[in-house]
């Protein structure tokens, strides 16, 4: 049984905790891998953030004629080379993946990297599996970094179907002619504007009745409207079977008007992911879990086992990679500091869905700030109110605002349109530093005319005290 002075599970952003001030220290890295060159890199690097949304540039591009006709342009998508397309963006995206794999492997003299999937069976003691066989190893800190997989719904005969995930669609060999996607957060979304984008006919499919519930309630409802005259929307729907046959998959839905079949080549599950503690059996090793399965973490980013600390999305409700980074960053802190910790800040926390059109947040949404009892004022900015606006003849985006009526502190912020999450930034800064609507709309210059007056605008709209 050997013994480190330190453990890492994934190599997503737990990857980041070591650098040179960890040389001297006996490290073991365990990663799982996925994919043809493994996961270094983790969920963000090789089926999340960067595929997807190298994906949604080229479905923008791809969607651009649908606004020449109003600009006075005619524009035509002449043909998708979707192998071409996918195969620049994985030979880029794999080859990152391979060479951080070999900078541990080779580069790392003090680290010994078990690639297999590691298991507790004990406070501080992990079993590890690879493919050369089964050890378990110790350590005096852990770190645990093993971030989340797809959720697969129970529906009858789903098991015996050919089905994708986030962590599969983006390697078909081959575009469908139609797709039926299940599933109305933001993965479905993004995944739902690139393939009709390029072409494909699609079938977006969710059990509540609305797309992107968990936004601000008036961005779903105005995002719901959009995705109903752009795609097949089945709301209020509910899966009761799933059967293949000739290459056909047929979803039998539930819906307000009886039974019905939605017929697909492909079948995305986009219902949502859940943390991998169950895999890495988290309560063998002492640590506790919340009811949806993530492990506890206080604000210092450590467990209920002391010189055990948890990052990502294994543990944060906030599963964005910006987020787990910030964890790495208090958690590698707090191991070569452990007389003087640091918290974790998650009080500004933005997010962003990188559908057509765009969106994205920070605080509080209306309908948290009545659940919650805080008092506030609104305020709403169209772009089709600014001279930026105009030129792009944009009618459906908009910029909506909370803030406290008496500080001019803002809550909470959301925005949906073009850029919406470049516009968001310097809301999102002045949450976090304190600056209050009035001193950040008439404390500075304006480009005039460029798309932040929107938020300029926004801001001049807040009915303040």
């Amino acid at each position: 049984m050997q013994h480190f002075d330190l453990v890492i599970i994934g190599t997503g952003s737990g990857n980041g905790i070591l650098d040179e001030r960890f040389d001297d220290w006996n490290v073991a890295i365990v990663e799982k891998g996925i994919g043809p060159n493994g996961a270094y890199g983790g969920t963000c690097l090789n089926v999340g953030c960067i595929p997807t949304k190298m994906f949604v540039h080229t479905a923008d591009i791809a969607s651009a004629p649908d606004s020449g006709p109003k600009l006075g342009v005619g524009l035509e998508l002449q043909d998708v080379r979707w192998r071409e397309i996918r195969d620049r963006i994985f030979g880029r995206i794999d080859p990152i993946a391979a060479g951080g794999r070999r900078y541990r492997v080779e580069d790392n003299p003090n680290v010994t990297v078990y690639e297999g999937t590691g298991r507790f069976t004990g406070v501080k003691e992990l079993a590890v599996t690879t493919t050369s066989g089964s050890e378990t190893i110790t350590a005096d800190r852990f770190v645990v970094a093993a971030g989340g997989r797809p959720t697969i719904p129970d529906v009858p005969g789903l098991d015996a179907v050919d089905h994708h995930t986030s962590d599969t669609i983006m390697r078909l060999d081959e575009l469908p002619r139609r797709m039926a996607i299940m599933g109305t957060g933001f993965i479905g979304a993004e995944f739902a504007h690139v393939f009709s984008s390029l072409g494909v006919e699609v079938t977006l499919i969710g059990r509540s009745g609305q797309v992107l519930r968990s936004e601000d309630i008036d961005i779903s409802h105005r995002f719901t409207g959009i995705a109903a005259d752009r795609w097949d929307l089945r709301l209020n729907r509910g899966e009761t079977g799933v059967e293949r046959s000739g290459g056909i998959t047929r979803l039998h839905l539930d819906g307000p008007a009886g039974a019905e079949v939605v017929e697909a080549e492909v079948l995305l599950i986009a219902t949502g992911r859940i943390p991998n503690s169950d895999l890495l059996g988290a309560a063998n090793g002492g640590l506790t879990t919340t009811e949806d399965g993530k492990i506890k973490v206080d604000a210092m980013q450590h467990t209920s086992i002391e010189g055990v600390w948890a990052l990502g999305d294994i543990s944060s409700k906030h599963e964005l990679k910006h987020v787990a980074n910030h964890e790495e960053r208090v958690v590698q802190h707090n191991l070569l500091h452990p007389g003087a910790p640091m918290e974790a800040d998650h009080r500004f926390v933005p997010h962003a869905v990188f559908s057509g059109p765009q969106i994205a947040s920070v605080g509080l949404t209306e309908q948290d700030a009545q659940a919650h009892g805080i008092r506030y004022v609104t305020a709403t900015q169209e772009y089709a109110d600014i001279a930026y606006g105009w030129a792009m003849e944009d009618t459906t985006g908009f910029a909506k605002l909370l803030a406290d009526p008496a500080t001019g502190r803002l809550l909470g912020a959301h925005i949906m349109g073009p850029q919406a999450p470049t516009l968001i930034q310097p809301l999102i800064q002045a949450m976090h530093f304190g600056l209050d609507a009035r001193s950040m709309a008439r404390g500075q210059y304006w480009i005039h005319p460029a798309m932040p007056e929107l938020v300029e605008n926004a801001l001049l709209n807040l009915p303040l005290d």
